[in-house]
C-alpha cells in the first residue's frame, strides 16, 4: 500500500482537500468516499484489475512537491561533486603516471587521463545545476546519470549505501516529469509548465525513501545491533546526551536506531503521524551529520521528508510569502494543466490506455520489485560475500557492523628464488578497505603481481594475514595466511575458497571481555585473540611495552621466544610472559581454536604521562605561590609560558618541550570547543570556500590544458600553487594532533 498516493483527499491539517479540475465535485466525493480512500488516497476498485491499477498509476498529481525536490537535490548534488565524489582532491586520486592499485567493479573500467576526469566531474556538476534549475532537464539528468554511474563503478573502496541511493534518485529522476514546476523548462515551453504529472513519479521516490528506512530497519534487527556492539562506542557522544537521563546507551543508539528505521516509512506515510515523523526523522539526520562524515546524506534525506505530503504543498506554503516576492517564487495559484503523461477519469467511458501508459507501471512495478530483491540477493553474489553479505553500499545495512585491525602483514615470494619479504601494508593503494573484501584483495594481489617485478621481484607469490574483529569479538583471520592471493580461484558467483569463518560461537565471550577490562587499571591495556589450529601468530613487542604477558582463555598454546629458541606450553588459565623488544610465536595446538589476550602496559606511555603530571602540579604551585624552592634552568620554561601565553617558549628539556607544546595544543582545542556559534559558522564556512575554491581552480587549469595545452612547468607550478591556498585556520585540527601528541603503543 505505501507504493501509491498517501491521503489524496485529506490534508495534513485534518481539512478535505480537493484535487483541481480533474476530480469530480466535492459533494459527490464526499458520498462516494470509502475510509480506504481517505486513509490511502485509492479505492479497493483501483487494485481490482490491471486497467485500473495502470490507470492509478499514471492518475494526474500536482507537480509541485516533485518539482521542488529536484531542485533540492539538484542543488545538494552540485554541492557534493566538490565535497563526497572528490573534486576538490581529484589530482591525488588520479594523478598521471602515480602507480596506484585501483578496485574497479569490472576490471576494463579504468580512469581517464586527469585533465579528461575533471571534464567527467564538470559534466557532473553541470548536469546536477541543469537539475536544480530544470533546464534541458532530461538531457541534464541523462548527463548526471552517465558521468556519476562510471565514477562511482571506478572505485568501489568509496562504495556506500548513500551514494548507491543518489544513483537510483538520478535514475528515476531522468524517467519523471521533474521540470513542470518551477522550472526553466517550463519558461521556454509553457505547455509543460504546471503541468500534472503521473502518480507513479511520487510512487517511485517515496517506495525508495521508505526501502531506505525499513529495509535498514530489517537489517538492525541483527543479533549484534540488537545486543549493542555495533555501534557502543556512540553512546558517549555529546549528542546522545539529553536521553541519557531516562535510558540506557543500548537504548539510546540502537533501541532508538532500530524502532526509527523500522517505523519511518510508515509515520512519515499517514496524515495523523506524520508531524511526529517530521520531528524524530529530522532530528535523527540532523545528529548524523554531527556523527559521522556522510557528506550531504543526511540535508537529502531531509530533503525528502516532504515527499510524502500532499504534492501542493509547496503552493499553500509559498503562497503566504508577500507578494512582491511572488515573481520569483514558484507558482501558488495557477492549477495544473492537462499532460499526455497521465490517464485522466472520462466518466461514464473509461479512460483510454495508451501502450506508454502501460509500460510505464511495468516498470514501477518492476522496479520497485527489484529494489526490495537486491538487498538480498547475496545468494547470487557469493564471491562477494565475508563475514557480512555483499560489496557494502546497496544493502542498506547501514552501521551495524564496526571493524577495528589490529595486525595486517603483506608477504611477499620471489617465484624463482624462493626470497621472503614484507610490503608495507596499503602501499600502491589509496584505501583501506580491501582488508576486508575477497575481491578487493584479489585485484590488490593481482596488481602488486605487475608493480613488483619492476623491483627486481620475479613471478611473486602475495600472502596476506590480516587481523580483524567485528562488532567487539576476538581479533581473528579473516582470510587464508597460507593461501598465494595471486593464483587463488575467485568468481563473483561462487563462495571464496580462501575466506576463514568467522568464529560466531566464540561471541558469548563479548560479556566476559567487558568484566575483564573494567578490572583493569587505566594504564593496561588489553587485546583479545582467537585463532585457528595448526595456525600461529607471529608478533613483535614494541620496546615501549615493557610489561606484556599472553593469558590462554581457551585452547592450548605453545609460544616460542625466537631469539632464546625456547618453546612454552601455556593451558587455559595460565599466562606467560613475554620480552619487549623481540619476535615470539604463538601456536594453537588444540583441536579447537584457541582464545588468549595479550595484557600490556606501555611504560614510556606511563612513565611520560607520570612525568607530565608532576609538571603540571610544579607549575600549578608556581602559580599559586606556594612553591618555595627555585626553580632549576630546564624548567625556568614552565614560568615563561604563564607569563606570555602567545610566544614560542624554548626548553632545553625535552619532555618540558613536548609538556608546554601539548598544553598549547590543549588550550587550542579548548577554545575551539568554547566558540560562539558565529565564529564556528565562520570556520566552516572558511573551510568549505577553500575546499571548493580549488575544485574549480583546478577544473579551470585542467579545461585550459585541454583547450590549448599545457603551459611551461613554471606557470603550472605557480597555477596550482595558487589554488592549493588555504585559509588562516586551515591547519590539521588541534584535537587531531593532540591524539597523535603521545604515541599509542599497538602489538
Amino acid at each position: 500500500l505505501l507504493v501509491f498516493q498517501p491521503g489524496a483527499l485529506v490534508s495534513s491539517d485534518g481539512e478535505e482537500h480537493t484535487s483541481p479540475k480533474t476530480e469530480a465535485p466535492e459533494t459527490e466525493q464526499s458520498q462516494t468516499k470509502t475510509r480506504m480512500e481517505k486513509i490511502f488516497g485509492f479505492k479497493k476498485e483501483d487494485l481490482s484489475s490491471w486497467e485500473s491499477l495502470v490507470t492509478l498509476l499514471n492518475r494526474p498529481t500536482d507537480p509541485a512537491c516533485l518539482g521542488i525536490f529536484r531542485c533540492l537535490f539538484g542543488l545538494l548534488m552540485a554541492i557534493d561533486v566538490t565535497q563526497e565524489r572528490g573534486l576538490s582532491h581529484l589530482d591525488y586520486k588520479y594523478l598521471d603516471g602515480a602507480p596506484v592499485c585501483r578496485f574497479p567493479l569490472f576490471n576494463f573500467l579504468q580512469p581517464l587521463p586527469l585533465d579528461w576526469m575533471y571534464l567527467v566531474y564538470l559534466v557532473l556538476f553541470l548536469g546536477s545545476l541543469g537539475i536544480m534549475l530544470g533546464c534541458f532537464y532530461r538531457l541534464s539528468c541523462l548527463l548526471f546519470i552517465s558521468t556519476y554511474w562510471y565514477i562511482f563503478f571506478l572505485d568501489k573502496t568509496t562504495w556506500n549505501n548513500h551514494s548507491y541511493l543518489y544513483g537510483l534518485i538520478g535514475f528515476q529522476l531522468t524517467l519523471m516529469d521533474g521540470n513542470r514546476y518551477w522550472s526553466i523548462d517550463g519558461l521556454r515551453r509553457p505547455s509543460i509548465r504546471n503541468a500534472h504529472v503521473p502518480l507513479w513519479n511520487y510512487t517511485l521516490l517515496r517506495t525508495q525513501i521508505f526501502i531506505v528506512y525499513f529495509i535498514a530497519g530489517i537489517k538492525k534487527l541483527d543479533a549484534d545491533w540488537v545486543e549493542g556492539y555495533s555501534m557502543s562506542y556512540l553512546a558517549h557522544h555529546w549528542l546522545f546526551d539529553p536521553f541519557k537521563w531516562v535510558l540506557l546507551s543500548l537504548l539510546v543508539v540502537h533501541g532508538g536506531g532500530l524502532i526509527l528505521d523500522l517505523t519511518a516509512g510508515y509515520l512519515l506515510f499517514f496524515d495523523a503521524t506524520r508531524p511526529y515523523a517530521f520531528f524524530f526523522v529530522s532530528y535523527f539526520h540532523c545528529m548524523n551529520s554531527q556523527l559521522f562524515s556522510i557528506g550531504m546524506f543526511s540535508y537529502t534525506m531531509l530533503a525528502t521528508s516532504p515527499l510524502f505530503c500532499y504534492p501542493d504543498w509547496p503552493r499553500r506554503f509559498f503562497d503566504r510569502f508577500p507578494s512582491f516576492l511572488k515573481a520569483v517564487l514558484p507558482l501558488t495559484s495557477a492549477e495544473p494543466q492537462r499532460s499526455t503523461s497521465c490517464v485522466y477519469q472520462a466518466a461514464p467511458k473509461a479512460p483510454k490506455l495508451r501502450l506508454r501508459h502501460k509500460l510505464r507501471a511495468i516498470f514501477t512495478i518492476l522496479y520497485i520489485a527489484e529494489q526490495f530483491f537486491m538487498p538480498y540477493s547475496h545468494f547470487i553474489t557469493q564471491g562477494y560475500n565475508n563475514w557480512t553479505n555483499g560489496l557494502y553500499g546497496y544493502s542498506w545495512d547501514m552501521m551495524v557492523h564496526s571493524r577495528s585491525h589490529q595486525h595486517v602483514k603483506v608477504t611477499y615470494k620471489d617465484g624463482k628464488t624462493g626470497e621472503i619479504g614484507y610490503l608495507n601494508p596499503g602501499v600502491f593503494t589509496q584505501s583501506r578497505r580491501w582488508k576486508d573484501h575477497g575481491d578487493m584483495l584479489k585485484q590488490y594481489a593481482t596488481c602488486l603481481s605487475h608493480f613488483l617485478p619492476r623491483y627486481n621481484i620475479s613471478e611473486p607469490e602475495i600472502y596476506f594475514d590480516i587481523w580483524v574483529s567485528i562488532n567487539e569479538r576476538f581479533q581473528q583471520r579473516i582470510f587464508d595466511p597460507r593461501v598465494d592471493i595471486v593464483k587463488a580461484e575467485w568468481s563473483p558467483f561462487r563462495p571464496n575458497p580462501w575466506l576463514m569463518p568467522l568464529l560466531v560461537d566464540l561471541s558469548p565471550w563479548r560479556t566476559k571481555f567487558q568484566e575483564i577490562e573494567g578490572s583493569l587499571d587505566n594504564q593496561t591495556e588489553i587485546v583479545f585473540i582467537a585463532d585457528f589450529p595448526g595456525l600461529h601468530l607471529e608478533n613483535f613487542v614494541s620496546e615501549d611495552l615493557g610489561n606484556t604477558s599472553i593469558h590462554v582463555l581457551q585452547g592450548n598454546l605453545n609460544v616460542e621466544i625466537v631469539e632464546e629458541k625456547k618453546n612454552y606450553t601455556v593451558k587455559p588459565g595460565e599466562q606467560i610472559k613475554v620480552p619487549a623488544g623481540a619476535y615470539h610465536k604463538v601456536y594453537t595446538v588444540s583441536d579447537d581454536p584457541s582464545c588468549y589476550m595479550y595484557v600490556y602496559v606501555n611504560t614510556t606511555e606511563a612513565a611520560l604521562q607520570e612525568n607530565f603530571t608532576k609538571l603540571y602540579e610544579l607549575q600549578e604551585r608556581v602559580r599559586n605561590g606556594t612553591e618555595t624552592e627555585p626553580l632549576p634552568p630546564e624548567l625556568q620554561p614552565l614560568v615563561a609560558a604563564d607569563d606570555d601565553e602567545g610566544a614560542e617558549v624554548n626548553a632545553t628539556d625535552p619532555i618540558v618541550k613536548l609538556f608546554l607544546k601539548r598544553q598549547r595544543r590543549m588550550k587550542e582545542v579548548k577554545k575551539r570547543r568554547e566558540a560562539g556559534v558565529l565564529e564556528r559558522l565562520e570556520r566552516f564556512a572558511v573551510k568549505k570556500y577553500y575546499t571548493i575554491r580549488r575544485g574549480f581552480l583546478m577544473t579551470a587549469i585542467a579545461m585550459r590544458n585541454l583547450a590549448v595545452g599545457l603551459p611551461p612547468l613554471e606557470q603550472l607550478t605557480r597555477e596550482v600553487e595558487f589554488a592549493n591556498m588555504k585559509g588562516p585556520q586551515a591547519e590539521a585540527a588541534p584535537d587531531e594532533r593532540l591524539k597523535d601528541e603521545v604515541g599509542h603503543g599497538e602489538l
